[in-house]
């Protein structure tokens, strides 16, 4: 059995109709493909489900190796206890890549000379508080303490306290954790915020018991007022890029990074059609691309959305108990103090934004830190593919669309040429001819469209 080999670890065609009205014409299209987090090859999830000063904090490893050397340590805010932490569903992480995934949409232009009618327009229902340390807390003379120890599923799990960074790289190294070299490093800035550090092994006996052939996510509740994800561990064993895809869902509106810029994704870009057969090679491109243009320490919005719905949908919506699954505390909850009036009605909300970051050793020096905000603006990578219509058009408005689409048709090649840095003669190449036999205006517009 093997699985991706990250040894600290931040945890990390379905068609569907749908038909709007643009500008002058309706279409009719189908989404067809996503850029889900297949795509990527080193990549971590995390869910962080946050309200107030609770957060929820779910994580999917990424690991690849023999589960007896799995280890995992993450800085948390508080000591936890075992009540704080469960065992996370992945099919929800699943779900939610699924629902907030960079989405390919295609449509059919429809002729130009009809009269067109236009229609008339495991659920973690209650936070715990961060509790003190157990009785059964004990001193190290490394300086480390272990503030509390439970297992849950197949995790046997440490909650540890430390005086300086040496003792504890040196404690954990003798425990079996094998930490590589120079952790101390990164250690040490955790210990001076006076974080504690979260640890997690894999118990043999229960991860075979379990059934599973996968290292299930682990979710832990807290409270604290500091909204953060320490990515910097994260970072001691890369060797190159690695992909984070965070999934941030709030009550109030989207989530922010704080301390580097973030800026959203390319989107509702009209591209050429035989996109369709690559579009994960268009989106790592565009990714790529996007990433290098905007600089260090970017952090990119690839889905802003309230959870209620979806337009053009990639998956369904999740149900309030696959929300609840992914951390959603607060359904059907009332508004906290100072966050309503007394007497509103419960609340349903959840607004999720994905946020893509691509990280490397010299990258991202911070952890990332978040805040929530109000802003209920929607968005969504999404990238679309305009059929033309082929059929004969011999009214006048049928002549315009035939004058005007050598030009989109070209418009189309660039705008991918620009998003990927692909070739722009090879990509004129690719463009699919249409049948000039059956259509012989065509000949005139393919023609035109490569330069003969």
């Amino acid at each position: 059995m093997r699985f991706r080999r990250i040894l600290i670890s931040l945890s990390i065609s379905l068609i569907a109709l749908l038909c709007f009205v643009p500008e002058a014409r309706a279409f009719c299209g189908f989404y067809v493909a996503k850029a889900d987090i297949t795509l990527y090859n080193k990549a971590s999830q995390v869910v962080i489900a946050r309200d107030g000063s609770r957060t929820i904090l779910t994580m999917a490893n990424d690991y690849q190796g023999d589960v007896k050397d799995f280890a995992m340590v993450v800085p948390v805010p508080t000591v936890l206890q075992q009540e704080q932490v469960r065992i996370g569903d992945p099919n929800i992480i699943k779900r939610l890549d699924a629902f907030s995934a960079p989405r390919l949409v295609e449509y059919f232009d429809s002729d130009p000379c009809a009269v067109i009618d236009y229609p008339s327009t495991p659920a973690l229902s209650s936070l715990s508080r961060g509790g003190v340390a157990s009785e059964s807390s004990r001193a190290n003379v490394d300086g480390v303490t272990v503030e509390s120890q439970f297992s849950v599923g197949e995790y046997d799990i440490l909650i540890l306290s430390a005086t300086e960074s040496n003792g504890l790289e040196t404690w954990l190294n003798q425990n079996g954790y094998k930490m590589p070299p120079g952790a101390s490093t990164l250690l040490r800035p955790y210990i001076q915020q006076g974080l504690k550090f979260f640890v997690a092994k894999v118990n043999l006996q229960e991860f075979q018991s379990s059934g599973s052939q996968f290292l299930r996510p682990l979710m832990m509740a807290y409270e604290s007022p500091r909204f953060m994800l320490p990515i910097r561990l994260g970072m001691i064993n890369a060797t190159d890029s690695q992909d984070l895809i965070a999934y941030v869902i709030s009550s109030t509106g989207q989530a922010e990074i704080t301390n580097y810029r973030t800026v959203k994704i390319p989107s509702d870009a009209e591209i050429p059609v035989y996109v369709k057969e690559k579009f994960g090679d268009f989106y790592k491109s565009m990714f790529q691309t996007s990433y290098d243009r905007e600089g260090r320490n970017i952090a990119f919005v690839e889905y802003a959305w309230n959870m209620n719905t979806c337009d053009p949908c990639s998956a369904n919506p999740l149900t309030p108990e696959e929300l609840k699954g992914a951390g959603v505390f607060w359904l059907n909850q009332s508004p906290p103090s100072g966050r309503g009036l007394r007497g509103n009605p419960p609340r349903n909300n959840a607004f999720i934004t994905r946020l893509h970051v691509r990280y490397s050793r010299d990258k991202f020096p911070e952890d990332l830190m978040f805040q929530e905000t109000s802003n209920q603006q929607q968005f969504q990578g999404r990238y679309i593919l305009r059929h033309p219509y082929t059929g004969a058009a011999s009214c006048p408005a049928g002549q315009q669309y035939q004058r005007n689409l050598v030009t989109r048709l070209d418009q189309e090649a660039q705008t991918l040429a620009r998003l990927t840095n692909w070739d722009i003669n090879d990509i004129r190449q690719r463009i699919p001819r249409i049948n000039v036999e059956a259509n012989p205006f065509w000949r005139n517009i393919w023609d035109n469209l490569m330069g003969r």
